[in-house]
């Protein structure tokens, strides 16, 4: 029963100072709200990330250009390429794991079609692609192994090429032109909006790898394939396949190629993201510890004020441990309000947030409670010290105090 009038009487020394005792916990409101908003912009950024890592498709694992030593400086990813059809060819027929291969070319032009241009994208893929990426065909067909043999002027349009091009027409059938050459639409691709880097994923023209080969780019080297492992459990060993073939293709030589999967792919995305995070995770937590100080400093002010009171208490026969618990639980209770304010304001800014940015949050009950218990630990950390000063008092000084 005495713990329960301790609360009270705690409870109803705060009450006396509303105004300070919110000014005194928004230290912790502040510190809070800052953990739950980071952490759950920082989910949403990351889960964000994945569906875009996602999107490419499942299992896949994707050889790039670079990673040699030439005259004795180094290029990195992405540098002059010598991927060639025979590699990705290679790769389809030795490598037991790789469920579908497709070479990769890339390229920007301008493209005509009734009346009208567009720069976008031109992609050279086999007719395994869209199942790679799973990416449905909208309307028509993609083109056949045929046309792919035969290098065929044939192309499957993205949403953006159609709605740009071929407003309130049907585009299959129809005729486009890129660098001059007339390429037949025989299919729409499904939309897929835009990825993580804000890239227009529709905005595409695709083609024959052979047509862009001998008609577009008119060079012998690939910007990449892109493999499909049978299985998440297998693309560890089927990178490393790759690997293994390639550099055995290139007969010792350093290796001029990279190859990734993945999940290497979604490390690398999330990479900044996690950092980011991470540095404003410090912030709030310094900024906790500021809000712990606020705490501190005000309690020692209400032992200042509250001097002859805590006489009268002790003199009438309560002991010092009911002081120490009064002013403690008081700490607390102030820690807790700003905690659960804290949480309540986190959520609310990351709602505004995600709506005026138009990017996903991911709220998380778990970062909740650790807020929620950090702020009552922080009570108890930081108003340990003014409770047991309160304590220590002794009662004649106390009540001669003015």
């Amino acid at each position: 029963m005495r713990f329960f009038n301790t609360i009270r009487i705690a409870l109803r020394a705060l009450r006396r100072n509303v105004l300070r005792s919110i000014l005194t916990a928004l230290g912790i409101i502040i510190g809070i709200a800052a953990v739950i908003a980071i952490v759950s912009i920082g989910n949403g950024a990351k889960a964000q990330v994945q569906a875009s890592i996602a999107s490419l498709g499942q299992n896949i694992v994707t050889v790039f250009p670079g990673n040699f030593t030439a005259g004795g400086v180094r290029g990195g990813l992405g540098s002059a390429s010598t991927l060639t059809v025979d590699d990705a060819l290679a790769i389809r027929a030795q490598i037991g794991g790789a469920l579908n291969v497709s070479p990769d070319m890339r390229d920007r032009a301008q493209i005509l079609a009734n009346g009208l241009n567009w720069n976008t994208t031109i992609q050279g893929e086999d007719v395994i692609y869209p199942d790679i990426r799973i990416w449905p065909i909208a309307a028509g067909a993609m083109f056949t192994d045929a046309d792919v043999r035969s290098a065929a002027k044939v192309c499957v349009i993205g949403r953006t090429i159609a709605d740009q091009l071929f407003q309130g027409t049907e585009p299959i059938g129809q005729t486009l032109r890129i660098r001059n050459l007339p390429f037949k639409i025989v299919g729409l691709l499904s939309s897929k909006g835009f990825n993580y880097f804000g890239q227009d994923q529709d905005d595409v023209v695709i083609i024959p790898y052979t047509s862009h080969l001998k008609r577009i780019a008119r060079r012998p080297y690939l910007n990449s394939i892109t493999i499909q492992a049978a299985s998440a459990d297998q693309m560890a060993r089927v990178q490393q396949e790759i690997t293994d073939l390639l550099q055995q293709r290139r007969n010792g030589k350093d290796p001029d190629f990279t190859v990734r999967n993945q999940q290497d792919l979604a490390d690398t995305a999330t990479q900044t993201a996690s950092t980011m995070t991470t540095m404003l995770l410090w912030v709030a937590i310094v900024s906790l510890i500021v809000g712990g100080i606020g705490v501190m400093n005000i309690m020692l002010v209400s032992v200042t004020e509250r001097t002859r009171e805590i006489g009268i208490r002790l003199a009438v026969g309560a002991r010092g441990n009911d002081v120490l618990r009064q002013f403690l639980l008081e700490a607390v209770a102030l820690s807790s309000l700003g905690g659960l304010l804290g949480i309540a304001t986190g959520i609310g800014f990351s709602i505004m947030f995600s709506h005026l940015k138009n990017m996903p949050v991911e709220f998380s009950t778990f970062w909740a409670g650790v807020g929620f218990t950090v702020s009552g630990l922080i009570g108890v950390a930081f108003g340990f010290f003014p409770a047991y000063k309160a304590a220590q008092l002794d009662p004649i000084e106390a009540l001669r105090y003015e």
